[in-house]
């Protein structure tokens, strides 16, 4: 893998214990099985005292991790994918910005329980500074309104996780519908690290 963690708790050491204790038994178990695997495969991973468990295996994307993860992404995404189709990926060239992405995802009010849809949505054109993703939205009268639970997730990039995300809250803030709600800790327990 040879990445740099994104993530504090997630050093060197652990990396490597993801690798040789999921990453490559996963891939391993693939080829025993003589499983043409062609995609991605998410692993939903958690801590455990300095040890990697699995929560979940995905074979997709998951969500909001999708909305930082593809737009660091510097290289030819379309190139990449018929890469794997083709199984010329290791011929690719794969770079991903330095900078730090974080995104915050607004929801309606309620969920995940009962929500109301049909919200008026304001101030889209107004975030200058951040990619907001749409997830819960239609157009009903020429107005782009709510129409799930989790509604916008809205991705900055910056030097350091403080930068990125207050740009995220900023659009946060910017983006507006009647019973939005954000988690304003997001992001919090690694303030501070990745600056210099």
């Amino acid at each position: 893998m040879g990445a740099v963690s994104p993530v504090p708790f997630a050093d060197e050491a652990f990396i490597k214990k993801v690798e040789e204790k999921i990453v490559k038994p996963t891939i391993n178990g693939l080829v025993k099985d003589g499983i043409d695997y062609r995609g991605f495969i998410f692993i939903g991973l958690m801590n455990c005292d300095g040890e990697p468990s699995v929560i979940e295996y995905n074979c997709r994307m998951g969500d909001p991790e999708t909305e930082v993860v593809i737009p660091r992404i510097e290289s030819d995404l379309l190139d990449l994918l018929q890469g794997v189709a083709t199984q010329t990926l290791h011929e690719k060239q794969f770079s991903v910005t330095t900078d730090i992405a974080t995104t915050v995802v607004l929801v309606s009010g309620g969920y995940p329980e009962d929500y109301e849809k049909n919200k008026i949505v304001t101030g889209l054109n107004k975030v200058t500074n951040s990619q907001v993703f749409h997830s819960g939205t239609t157009f009903k009268n020429d107005e782009v309104v709510t129409n799930g639970g989790r509604v916008f997730a809205i991705t900055s990039f910056g030097k350091t996780i403080e930068d990125a995300i207050a740009k995220s809250f900023i659009a946060a803030e910017t983006v507006n519908h009647d019973g939005k709600y954000y988690r304003s800790d997001i992001g919090k327990d690694l303030m501070n690290w990745g600056s210099d």
